[in-house]
């Protein structure tokens, strides 16, 4: 899709709310070794890389919520089912088994990960949950009030959802983060198995946070081909989900948000606005979703 494309795109939106429409002396990159602090320059070859040779690569759990009770002040989200569509498709073709839960409240939010987190995922490689709705710094909308996201995804912490522990956990947000724009500048340029070691690991180790638009920041969505952020997705994961490492990948799903998009509306101030995603990471592994 090329910038001029969606410059032609009618009616964007954005998910808010008011808005209707090496250490000292050590040889060159050793590794210490835990057992008994001696330098191993040898380390295993997959210590940096997820182990995926699972029997599923684990499930995906897509929740769109479109229609929100007028008290929350909350637009219908025209283009989310298309934003659905992508997703299912992406994590669908990659493996998952990919479970889509519509117009969800926050209670149910809450009772539908929290169960999710306490099933038993020890034959998963991984985990993937889509979270398409309206939102503000730091919380995502149920469809009668705000839950905050920190509350969702801690369910999923080391701690508390032990079957994913050392397991990619990744949350891709489709919502608002605040009701900044971005006017955009222009420029010149276009140019080791985990479970036969026993160790101890951060409960926040290995998630990854993949927001639409930054911290303050609104993120926008077209009512006919669906959010900036996740028609990006659907592409370079089509193009690149069984070659790159995610990191890479979503690297590649800044770009194009970011080159690729800018806001046509009729909205005064909101004309000719730009985008870009914020990727959060606490994977202590590359993923490559293939093993």
């Amino acid at each position: 899709m090329s910038s001029s494309d969606n410059k032609c795109s009618p009616k964007d939106t954005v998910d808010a709310k008011g808005f209707s429409a090496p250490g000292p002396g050590s040889p060159s990159k050793p590794q210490l070794n835990k057992e008994d602090n001696k330098i191993d320059d040898k380390p295993p070859a997959d210590m940096y890389k997820y182990n995926m040779n699972y029997p599923n690569i684990g499930q995906c759990v897509i929740i769109n919520n479109k229609k929100f009770h007028h008290s929350t002040g909350m637009s219908f989200r025209h283009g989310s089912d298309v934003d659905e569509m992508n997703a299912k498709k992406v994590f669908s073709k990659l493996g998952y088994k990919v479970n889509v839960f519509k117009d969800q409240k926050v209670n149910q939010i809450e009772d539908l990960l929290q169960n999710v987190s306490q099933e038993d995922h020890s034959q998963s490689a991984s985990f993937v949950c889509v979270l398409l709705s309206h939102g503000d710094d730091g919380v995502i909308y149920g469809t009668d009030d705000t839950v905050e996201l920190n509350k969702l995804t801690g369910y999923f912490r080391g701690n508390c959802c032990k079957t994913l522990v050392g397991k990619p956990k990744l949350f891709f947000v489709q919502a608002c983060r605040g009701k900044d724009l971005d006017d955009g500048i222009e420029t010149d340029s276009r140019a080791v198995v985990d479970d036969e070691t026993t160790e101890k690991i951060p409960v926040e180790a290995d998630f990854l946070y993949a927001y639409s638009t930054v911290p303050g920041f609104y993120s926008w969505r077209n009512p006919e081909k669906g959010s900036w952020f996740m028609q990006a997705i659907y592409e370079m994961f089509q193009q690149y989900g069984n070659e790159l490492d995610i990191m890479r990948i979503m690297t590649r799903v800044n770009h194009k948000v970011a080159h690729d998009f800018e806001s046509l509306s009729a909205t005064p101030g909101f004309l000719g606005k730009k985008q870009i995603p914020c990727i959060v990471s606490m994977l202590t592994k590359d993923l490559y979703f293939s093993s």
